[in-house]
């Protein structure tokens, strides 16, 4: 009998599923990043801070024509630009959505500070 065979028969006596570590990793959101958001004072984050809280989803747009990064990624909230990855943390998002990858953003913290670097704190998943 081959070993492959024996598995099969063996684990499937006993009710129990095998699954690849690929699927099994894939069908769970892998943390890539957390990071602070770059930009918060020169878009509508004042604006719509009433409404953000932690655990909202973000949306990350690539933007390979930016002017002043090749690697920018702006984050948004709803429909509102808030910032973008910071420039020294973004070339591997960058990399991954030019490729086709599914990323998400979550806010992990939202702190009241002068300093618009502490404002905002996001987790990137790979989902």
């Amino acid at each position: 009998m081959k070993r492959r065979t024996f598995f099969q028969r063996l684990f499937g006596s006993l009710g129990v599923a095998v699954a690849s570590p690929v699927a099994v990793a894939a069908s769970r959101p892998v943390l890539i990043q957390e990071s602070p958001l770059a930009g918060f004072q020169f878009y509508r984050g004042d604006a719509i801070w009433p409404s953000m809280i932690v655990g909202a989803q973000l949306d990350l747009v690539r933007e390979p024509n930016n002017s002043h990064d090749t690697n920018a990624v702006a984050v948004y909230f709803k429909k509102d630009k808030l910032g973008y990855v910071p420039r020294g943390e973004n070339g591997a998002v960058a990399q991954m959505l030019d490729r086709g990858e599914k990323l998400v953003a979550k806010i992990v913290r939202l702190t009241v500070d002068e300093d618009p670097w502490q404002r905002v704190r996001f987790d990137v998943f790979l989902v």
